[in-house]
């Protein structure tokens, strides 16, 4: 493509809507003002409101956009082609958006004329899902179907309780946890902390009172803290249900995680196909005095964001590329600083912790397919996953799915795993973000196989080349055996490939693309 952004002048309405983010134009005109070649965060919050505003970023937006912010526009639009949510081809004000990831292909998901097809919309309960996007000077998004189903009474409720119960998500709460830890001071949270059970339900489960311990030991300064919740793993939907509903209790656990360790500013990473949880937390955030400054940051459509240097690497302004560990984030994280970063369900852990005392140990899963009731249930550790399908409503099952895409799946007679950390690694498996996925007796399993290896395929940054190379490598191998166009070669193939992006890779996605995929062919014989 040729740039020549620079000779592009942006509309008005263009302009109006870049200039609310990074602030009016000085007047010194071509000359860009000293405050603004600090500003590179701005740029993709600035991309994102000059689409909104005219439903595509226009070469005279890209240009208008870079010249604010001082970036080149050669960078600025490396950026912008990084992000699957944001067009630079012009396109209709209003979009729909049509899921076709794994949930919603099992609900028999349908592209209508005109439609984008797009991944995981985190609409998984509601399957088939979609998002309507609409452009102008009243922009909005919209989520459809438009309401969650009812929330199950699952057993061990407590993370869930307060929803259950009918909390409003719109009204102020008392802080009660918040002055807590107050009480206490930042020392004794973090002992209560460590002394609990609490691993990081991100995925890497990572303990929390340990990763708090090294930042608020830090000597550097500022600290920051990152709320992960660029939740895009497909089948996973249970960060989106608790900012939904309990917005004001996120952000209570954001001033108490932020007081205990030191941070002076706060982030909540949101991904954009949220756009519900983003007023909601955007109503709490405005409400509520935690102490610290909460900045809501938004995405822009990108599943590796949700590594958390690359999602370091989205808020300061850059493509969302995994950087390399070491240093890792305690030490050197957002802006450089030391960062604590947490995702949702492991925050809001954090308040009971201080109440009440010795609570057991619980888990979110998100659980969608061929069940009766899809939704959230919240589960004692350890429960045994054959319990949550009958709590669901499953029907028999040819195969399930753990972990998402990238985790495993499992066989009828692997039922009986305890839903535990350490029972899932037994079992060779992973619980990841808790997506539980039900595949019956009339699933086609080769089809969720090769929509796993489109997806991480279409997700890789393409940084690194185990990923960038050996994610094409694994889709093209299995189209050839679904084809039986094949040189009887391939299952060596996909084991070597498998072995090289788990050790090579820079990040958790290339070191899982391979998972689901491998447990599919050795565990269950699909493609075999």
């Amino acid at each position: 493509m040729d740039l020549k952004l620079l000779d592009a002048e942006p509309t008005e309405a263009e302009r109006a809507a870049i200039d609310a983010v990074v602030g009016v134009e000085s007047s010194n005109g071509n000359r860009v003002a000293r405050r603004d070649r600090t500003r590179r965060h701005l740029l993709l919050p600035a991309l994102r409101a000059a689409q909104r505003r005219v439903g595509w970023v226009t070469p005279g937006a890209l240009g208008y956009t870079s010249r604010r912010l001082d970036v080149p526009p050669a960078d600025a639009y490396g950026v912008a082609t990084f992000y699957a949510l944001l067009a630079l081809e012009e396109r209709p004000a209003e979009v729909l958006h049509v899921c076709t990831d794994l949930s919603c292909r099992l609900a028999g998901a349908e592209v209508p004329d005109g439609a984008l097809p797009c991944n995981c919309l985190g609409l998984c309960e509601r399957a088939p899902a979609a998002l309507r996007t609409v452009a102008g000077p009243e922009p909005r998004e919209e989520q459809i179907p438009p309401s969650s189903l009812p929330l199950p009474q699952a057993s061990g409720l407590k993370l869930l309780r307060r929803i259950v119960e009918g909390i409003d998500p719109e009204a102020p709460q008392e802080l009660r946890a918040l002055a807590r830890a107050r009480e206490l001071g930042p020392e004794r949270v973090i002992e209560l902390v460590k002394a609990s059970p609490l691993l990081g339900r991100g995925g890497a489960a990572f303990p929390t009172g340990a990763k708090w311990e090294a930042v608020a030991g830090q000597p550097a300064s500022p600290h920051y803290l990152v709320c992960n919740a660029d939740e895009s793993e497909p089948g996973t939907f249970k960060d989106r249900i608790l900012m939904e509903q309990d917005p004001f209790g996120l952000v209570e656990a954001m001033g108490i995680a932020a007081f205990a360790t030191g941070c002076e500013k706060a982030f909540v990473y949101v991904r954009a196909e949220y756009p519900l949880a983003h007023a909601r937390l955007q109503n709490a955030i405005d409400l509520s005095d935690v102490g610290v400054e909460i900045e809501l940051r938004i995405g822009a459509g990108a599943y590796v964001c949700g590594e958390e240097t690359a999602l370091f690497q989205s808020i300061e302004g850059y493509r969302g590329e995994p950087r390399n560990k070491p240093p890792f984030p305690v030490e050197v994280g957002l802006y450089g600083k030391p960062t604590v970063v947490n995702n949702v369900e492991t925050l809001l852990n954090v308040p009971h912790i201080l109440l009440a005392g010795h609570a057991r140990d619980t888990r979110l899963f998100c659980v969608s397919g061929n069940v009766a009731r899809p939704g959230l249930y919240e589960l004692e550790l350890g429960t045994p996953l054959s319990e949550l399908l009958e709590l669901a409503g499953a029907e028999p099952p040819k195969a399930v799915l753990l972990g998402g895409a990238a985790g495993s799946f499992l066989r009828p007679d692997q039922l009986d795993l305890p839903l535990s950390f350490e029972g899932a690694r037994d079992a060779g498996a992973t619980l990841g973000s808790g997506v539980v996925i039900v595949y019956g007796e009339q699933a086609d399993l080769v089809d969720a196989v090769l929509r796993i290896a489109e997806f991480f395929r279409d997700e890789s940054c393409g940084q690194c080349v185990p990923c960038r190379i050996g994610t094409v490598r694994q889709e093209e191998a299995l189209h050839r055996l679904a084809s039986g166009k094949t040189n009887g070669d391939e299952i060596r193939v996909l084991a070597d490939l498998s072995q090289v992006m788990r050790d090579a890779s820079i990040c958790g996605l290339g070191q899982t693309a391979a998972s689901a995929v491998d447990s599919a062919i050795h565990n269950l014989g699909v493609l075999a």
